[in-house]
C-alpha cells in the first residue's frame, strides 16, 4: 500500500458514514475515467503499450490502494493456471478442467470471506468472480477454435480462438482495469478486437460517410458524452443509496419495532430494502460500464435505426427493465446481464449433447453453477429455490391469464390490459422483494425471521397457485384460451409481442440459472436417466416419457395403498 494513502479515504468515510474500503472502491470507479481516457489515446499501432498500461493500473488498484498482495497472487495464479490448461491439455475435457479449477479456487475464497464476516471491507472475491467468467469462457473459446465449424452455433463461431493469444495480450485481457473489481466481464475476442481496433471497422457495404466521428487518426470513436452520462447516472444511484440506506436497511426489518408495524407498512419496508440494495449495484455497474465506454471497448457498432454509435456491448444492468418488470423472466433477465450471458453460453448450452434440446441436466447444472458462483451463504439458496418455484407459477399463470386481456388473435391489447399490467407489475415487484430478502440478510435465522414477520406471503401464494395449476381449473382455463384463439396473429405482430414482453422462451437459460419450470423437471430427469440406462445396456425396449411416469405414479400409489392397509391391520391388532 502507498504511504499515507488511507488518510483522505478515512476522512471522507467519516463524513459519509461509510467504510474507507467502500470509499476507495468508488474512487477506483471514478479514477478509471481519466485513466480510460489515457488508455484510449495510446497509439493504436502499439498494443503492447495498452497491455502494459492495463497491467500497471490493475496492480496499482490491488496493491497501491487496497494492499491486496494475496489478491494479486490469486488472480495471477488463476490466469497462469488457465493459460496453462488451455495450452497443454487437449481433448473435450479441457474447458471443464479449467472451469473446475477456477470455481474450486474461488469457492475457497468465498469460504474465507464468509468466515471473516466483514461485508464492508473489500477483498478479492468480487474480482475473482469476474475472473471465473472471463477465464472459463476463454477455455471454451480455445476449445471451439479446434472444432468443426458445423458443430458450432453462430455465437461460438464468432468467439472461438483458432490460436492461443500471446501471453502479454492475455495478461492485458485479465488485468483490464475499468472492469477489474466488479466487472463487467467479456470474452477475449472483445478485448482482442478492441486492442487491434478491428472492433471499429465499418460493416461491409456501409457508407464511409456514416462512420462515427473520431479524433485525429484514431479509429476509436468519440465516447466522452455517453461515458459521462453513465458516470453521472451511476453517481446518482450511489448518492440515492447512501441517503436511503439510513432509513431502509437490514437493521430496520430485524428490529422489534418492525414486528409491530401494520402489515402493509412491513411489506413496504421489505420492498424498499430490496430497492435500496439494488441502487448500490445500479450505481456500481453503471459507473464501470461508463469507464469501459470511454476506453472504447463498450462499442457495439452502429445502431441500425439511428445510424449513431451503439455503446451497449458491456451493459450489465438495465434498472428500468428491472423496476418495471411485469414477469419473473424480465426481472431476472435485466439483472446482471453479463452473468446471464456466461451461464447460458458456457454452462446451459454446453452440458447439452449436440443435437438435443436443453433439459433437466442443463437447468440443474446452470442452477448449481449460479448458486456456487455467488457463494455459500445460506440465504442465497433460500432465494434461488423459492425463485425457481416463482418462475414456474409465473410462467404457467401468464400463459393461462394473459390471453384474456388481448384480442382473440393475440395481436393487440384490450383496454382492460392496463389493469393486468399494473397487477402483474405489483405482484412481480412484491414477490421478488420477499424472495430476495435472504440474499441481503444472508443467514437462515434472519431470513426466516423477516419472512415470518411478513406471514410468508410469497411461498404461501406460490403454493396456492401451484395447487390451482394442478387442479381441473387449469384445464378449464386452457380450453377457454384455446377457444379465444380463433385466428393466428400476423408474424410481424407476434414478433413485436415477443420482443415487448421478454417471453420465457426467448430468455431460457439466461436468468441467473433459476429453473423456469421445476414442475417438468421430473419428466426430463426420468427421460435422461432412461436414455443413459439404454446406452449403457444397449437396450431399446421399455416404457418412455408419459407412459413411464404413469407407471411410476401407479407403483407409488399401490405402495402407499398397501402401506395404508398394513397400518390399518396393525391398528386392528393393537385394538384387540
Amino acid at each position: 500500500m502507498l504511504p499515507y494513502v488511507n488518510v483522505p479515504f478515512e476522512y471522507v468515510a467519516n463524513v459519509l458514514g461509510a467504510s474507507s474500503d467502500e470509499v476507495k472502491l468508488i474512487f477506483t470507479f471514478l479514477a478509471s475515467y481519466p485513466l480510460a481516457g489515457i488508455l484510449k489515446r495510446l497509439p493504436d499501432d502499439k498494443p503492447w503499450l495498452k497491455n502494459t498500461f492495463n497491467i500497471s493500473i490493475a496492480v496499482f488498484y490491488l496493491v497501491g490502494l487496497f494492499d491486496l498482495w494475496s489478491g494479486l497472487t490469486l488472480i495471477v495464479f488463476d490466469a497462469v493456471g488457465t493459460y496453462a490448461i488451455a495450452k497443454y491439455i487437449q481433448g473435450p475435457y479441457m474447458p471443464w478442467i479449467g472451469f473446475v479449477f477456477l470455481m474450486g479456487h474461488m469457492s475457497v475464497s468465498h469460504i474465507y470471506r464468509q468466515i471473516a464476516a466483514s461485508p464492508s471491507s473489500v477483498d478479492i472475491t468480487g474480482a475473482q468472480m469476474v475472473m471465473v467468467m472471463k477465464l472459463s469462457g476463454f477455455c471454451w473459446n480455445v476449445f471451439d477454435g479446434k472444432q468443426k465449424a458445423s458443430d458450432l452455433n453462430e455465437d461460438q463461431k464468432d468467439r472461438m480462438l483458432s490460436t492461443l493469444p500471446a501471453p502479454l495480450d492475455f495478461a492485458g485481457f485479465v488485468a483490464f482495469f475499468p472492469s477489474l473489481m466488479v466487472g463487467p466481464a467479456f470474452d477475449f475476442v472483445d478485448y482482442e478486437r478492441w486492442l487491434n481496433t478491428r472492433m471499429f471497422d465499418l460493416p461491409p457495404g456501409t457508407d464511409p460517410m456514416q462512420a462515427p466521428p473520431t479524433r485525429k487518426k484514431r479509429k476509436i470513436p468519440r465516447s466522452g458524452t455517453p461515458a459521462m452520462i453513465k458516470m453521472a447516472t451511476g453517481l446518482g444511484w450511489i448518492l440515492l443509496f447512501l441517503q436511503a440506506s439510513s432509513y431502509f436497511n437490514s437493521k430496520v426489518v430485524l428490529s422489534p419495532t418492525y414486528a409491530t408495524m401494520p402489515f402493509a407498512l412491513r411489506v413496504f419496508h421489505l420492498h424498499m430494502l430490496s430497492l435500496v440494495t439494488r441502487m448500490k449495484y445500479y450505481g456500481v455497474w453503471t459507473m464501470t460500464e461508463g469507464a469501459c465506454i470511454l476506453s472504447g471497448i463498450g462499442y457495439k457498432g452502429l445502431d441500425s435505426k439511428t445510424g449513431k454509435p451503439d455503446w451497449g456491448r458491456l451493459t450489465n444492468i438495465q434498472p428500468m427493465g428491472v423496476e418495471l418488470a411485469q414477469n419473473s423472466h424480465a426481472y431476472l433477465g435485466y439483472w446482471n446481464i453479463n452473468t446471464n450471458h456466461w451461464l447460458k453460453n458456457y454452462m446451459y448450452l454446453r452440458v447439452t449433447p449436440r443435437g438435443k434440446k436443453p433439459g433437466f441436466r442443463a437447468s440443474m447444472a446452470t442452477f448449481v453453477t449460479s448458486a456456487f458462483w455467488h457463494g455459500f451463504e445460506p440465504g442465497y439458496y433460500l432465494t434461488f429455490v423459492l425463485a425457481s418455484f416463482i418462475q414456474n407459477v409465473a410462467k404457467n399463470s401468464r400463459r393461462l391469464l394473459r390471453p384474456f386481456f388481448l384480442t382473440p388473435d393475440g395481436s393487440k391489447p384490450l383496454p382492460r390490459k392496463r389493469y393486468y399490467d399494473i397487477f402483474t407489475w405489483l405482484v412481480t415487484q412484491l414477490t421478488f422483494s420477499f424472495c430476495t430478502a435472504p440474499f441481503i440478510l444472508l443467514s437462515i435465522h434472519d431470513s426466516l425471521t423477516v419472512w415470518a414477520r411478513n406471514y410468508f406471503y410469497c411461498p404461501i401464494g406460490v403454493a396456492i397457485f401451484s395447487l390451482l395449476l394442478a387442479s381441473p381449473g387449469k384445464a378449464w382455463l386452457a380450453r377457454k384460451v384455446k377457444a379465444r384463439q380463433t385466428t393466428r396473429p400476423p408474424p410481424a405482430a407476434a414478433e413485436a409481442k415477443l420482443q415487448r414482453t421478454e417471453s420465457a422462451e426467448s430468455m431460457q437459460g439466461a436468468t441467473l440459472g433459476v429453473p423456469s419450470e421445476p414442475g417438468i423437471a421430473f419428466d426430463e430427469m426420468v427421460e435422461e436417466v432412461m436414455d443413459e440406462v439404454k446406452k449403457r445396456r444397449g437396450s431399446k425396449g421399455g416404457p418412455e416419457g408419459p407412459e413411464l411416469r404413469k407407471r411410476v405414479e401407479d407403483a407409488l400409489y399401490k405402495k402407499s395403498k398397501s402401506d395404508g392397509a398394513a397400518q390399518s391391520g396393525l391398528k386392528g391388532v393393537k385394538g384387540e
